[in-house]
């Protein structure tokens, strides 16, 4: 099974995601590394990226979960995937592959990207990633504002690993 935590910037996909990999045995993927270094370069600069500029980066993200599928191996990424038509690409099984949606309030997720340090997306972006949201209807909803351990219960039990 892949699991795809997906979330704004801020909601806790790579603090949730290397948890959860470390208490399942199983490998973790920042959907952040793919991103072309133009990508990065225009997010530092607080630019929101447009469908086009996350092309590359949306084929890179469904080869690997195309690669660990086919491989019968199981991995969690932690990667945005904040409309459908991008949760449809990288959903390349139905079967083998599972969304979470680490779900926060704006205010606490405000919050968060104010306080972090060392990472190129930031709070200027966050009204761009809240427009972008998608909400999903096929995924596992897990509320943010727990601490990290307790989201993580909450992902196992509902995934039921």
């Amino acid at each position: 099974m892949v699991v795809i935590l997906m979330g704004v910037a801020g909601s806790g996909k790579t603090t949730i995601g290397q948890r959860l990999a470390r208490d399942l045995g199983w490998p973790f993927y920042d959907g952040d590394d793919f991103h072309p270094p133009a990508n990065v370069d225009k997010i530092s600069r607080g630019m929101a990226l447009t469908d086009a500029d996350r092309e590359r980066w949306l084929a890179a993200l469904r080869q690997l979960i195309a690669d660990q599928v086919r491989d019968g191996r199981s991995a969690i990424v932690a990667c945005s995937a904040l409309k459908l038509a991008h949760r449809d690409r990288l959903r390349v099984d139905k079967d083998h592959v599972r969304f979470v949606y680490l779900k926060g309030d704006y205010t606490l997720i405000q919050q968060r990207l104010e306080a972090r340090e060392g990472h190129f997306a930031q709070a200027n972006l966050l009204n761009s990633q809240f427009e972008a949201l998608e909400e999903p209807g096929d995924a596992l909803t897990v509320d943010v504002c727990p601490a990290p351990e307790a989201v993580v219960s909450l992902i196992k039990r509902g995934l039921k690993l």
